[in-house]
């Protein structure tokens, strides 16, 4: 056959491409153009632009402040800027939970899961209703300290106050890029460059990652600027673009639609094909070492190609640590039914984000973990609002085995549901940060569950008495070793005393926004001498910390790495010099709003101990 067959293959499949492209901007551009232009003898409505604020925060990941309160909470970014143009740290901005990669890097840091999409970084999320529907035209996000953490804007194609759902919830990315370093904290009005949508949106929702940021990033107000009539695309638009002819695919890799990555999960009609080239003379294993590389749509896109590729795509080996959550627009029912048969091995499930609005049922979920529920060891369902009291107690009915429950900001689980929880006598890290966990469950969770390792209660408004939860933690569970208790509202010294008495193995402490700790009773330096192993201790905003525990802490604790005493009055310099020289490993140490120690202080320990992050926060 002459060589130019195959090249004029080429060409006609890539004019095929171009043609379909200008069909398709024809029919979205040219062609409301071309009507615009045929009804010139009406008069048509001018497409005036709506400015709008958020009207409302219906959801979030996490937040600084208080779940009763209003400083530093995401309800914040509802209605129009309390701070800006001013610049640093104010209480009636939004702030999420965490920065830098402090949190990776300290005991009760998880090991994250493989074939994470690069394309994928979002640590955090809020979602904000506003107004009115409108085709958006731009977003601003009013930044007012340390900006830079915006990674993703999103829209959705539900109104959030509509009376009738939707038959199907559509999120398209409105914009999108990687995590870049900021020079300097000071506010800005970020405004990126938005792709235009097809649908009418008072639903944004905003993705973050703080990781590059010397501080906690804090958000003031985002304003939505849109047309309530779909506006006509520029002739630009309509222009074939060399960059443009891998759309489709590009549109199934990182789109927001749900049907797309369930006809990657769907079987299909596969062509015969009498060899497999290469791959009938590679080994079983190598091939399923190359496939391991690959992110779940492509193995699904892969397995769509022949049969034996889609024999290697579809083993349950291909499946032990699976992570749905940089999928979470699109995970419905149907791609839990379509995965089953692919994770009967599976050990490793995080479904955080997934199933909101109802695109996963209760009885979906229940479906896929009494097939594929018996090996799990780890499952991470973090902000799971379709979560209720039946779904725990399928997961601790079909899952024997399970070390790791993550509940982070589930905050629609019902009280009475956690108890099912104390059936998991084999959980080793519980994350129940912003839910409504009660006493009665608590107690019974840490009476059977006394291998707990890392247990996270902070935000957790609904208990009554902390002490008697600590006094618990330090009879029945020896082997903990990181413990988050931030913002508990009723812990005292007598509740510390039993914590450090019997959990003497605990190398990390959050006990930041405890107001009712006070150094006076001694609980700060009776903590440090029973707990010679900490490496991370956050006593955030306890004004009362003294030089007395500083000390204490350099002399008892010397394996520390991060200490945060922010807002206290009463630590001086020379203090901190002791625990700088005594704590080699010391890599974080934030000082903000210590009245004692100012710029010129931070400045001469910077440069006396440059290995060491010494944050000083600061209000305009």
């Amino acid at each position: 056959m002459s060589p130019v067959f195959p090249m004029l293959t080429v060409l006609s499949m890539f004019y095929y491409m171009c043609l379909r492209r200008r069909a398709r901007t024809a029919t979205r551009g040219e062609m409301n153009s071309r009507r615009a232009i045929e009804s010139n003898t009406r008069a048509l409505p001018i497409n005036v632009e709506i400015v709008q604020y958020a009207k409302e925060v219906l959801d979030f990941s996490s937040h600084y402040g208080s779940e009763n309160s209003m400083s530093y909470t995401m309800w914040n970014l509802a209605g129009i800027p309390n701070v800006y143009p001013s610049s640093g740290d104010f209480t009636q901005t939004a702030v999420f939970r965490t920065y830098g990669t402090w949190w990776d890097r300290c005991p009760s840091a998880r090991l994250p899961f493989k074939r994470t999409p690069p394309t994928f970084c979002s640590q955090d999320y809020v979602e904000l209703a506003f107004e009115e529907p409108v085709y958006p035209t731009a977003v601003h996000i009013l930044e007012t300290y340390h900006p830079g953490a915006v990674v993703r804007i999103l829209a959705c194609s539900a109104n959030p106050y509509s009376q009738n759902p939707p038959a199907e919830v559509r999120w398209e990315i409105l914009w999108s890029e990687a995590p870049t370093k900021v020079n300097g904290p000071q506010a800005r009005q970020f405004t990126p460059c938005i792709k235009q949508i097809n649908f009418p949106t008072n639903l944004i929702r905003l993705e973050v990652n703080s990781s590059l940021l010397d501080y906690y990033t804090e958000l003031d107000a985002v304003v939505l600027h849109g047309v309530k009539e779909r506006p006509v695309l520029s002739l630009k638009a309509s222009m074939i673009d060399m960059n443009d002819i891998d759309e489709d695919e590009d549109e199934e890799k990182y789109g927001c639609g749900m049907d797309t990555l369930n006809k990657q999960f769907s079987v299909v009609t596969l062509r015969e094909w009498p060899t497999n080239g290469y791959f009938d003379k590679l080994p079983y294993e190598l091939i399923q070492l190359i496939l391991s590389h690959l992110t779940v749509p492509d193995l699904c896109r892969l397995a769509q190609t022949c049969k034996l590729l889609y024999q290697h795509c579809c083993d349950p080996l291909q499946y032990i640590h699976l992570s749905l959550q940089p999928y979470w627009a699109r995970i419905n029912d149907t791609s839990l039914e379509y995965l089953q048969s692919r994770c009967t091995l599976i050990q490793w499930l995080n479904l955080s984000w997934t199933g909101n609005r109802g695109a996963i049922s209760v009885s979906g979920f229940s479906r896929f973990l009494k097939v594929c529920g018996s090996e799990l060891v780890r499952l991470e369902l973090s902000c799971g609002h379709f979560l209720n009291e039946t779904c725990l107690e399928v997961i601790t009915e079909m899952c024997p085995n399970l070390q790791e429950l993550n509940l982070s900001s589930c905050d629609k689980i019902p009280p009475q549901a956690f108890n099912h929880i104390a059936k998991v006598g084999s959980l080793k890290r519980l994350i129940l940060y912003r839910t409504k966990v009660e006493q009665t469950a608590l107690l019974s969770i840490l009476n059977f569950c006394s291998e707990l390792q890392h247990l996270s209660l902070g935000s957790c408004v609904m208990i009554e008495d902390y002490d008697l939860i600590a006094s618990m933690m330090g009879a029945k569970c020896k082997k903990l070793r990181s413990l988050d208790l931030w913002r508990c509202k009723n812990i005292t010294e007598n509740g510390i005393a039993e914590l450090a008495s019997g959990c003497q193995l605990l190398e990390e402490l959050d006990l930041g926004w405890c107001p009712t700790l006070q150094s006076s009773t001694g609980c700060f330096t009776n903590l440090a001498r029973k707990l010679p192993n900490l490496q991370k201790l956050f006593l955030t905003a306890n004004r009362s910390v003294c030089d007395t525990d500083i000390e204490e802490l350099a002399a008892s604790c010397t394996r520390l790495r991060q200490l945060d005493i922010l807002g206290t009055r009463m630590v001086s310099p020379a203090s901190l010099r002791k625990l700088l020289e005594s704590c080699k490993d010391l890599s974080l140490l934030d000082v903000s709003f210590c009245s004692q120690i100012d710029n010129r202080v931070v400045l001469e320990l910077n440069a006396n101990f440059p290995n060491v992050f010494i944050k000083k926060s600061f209000t305009q």
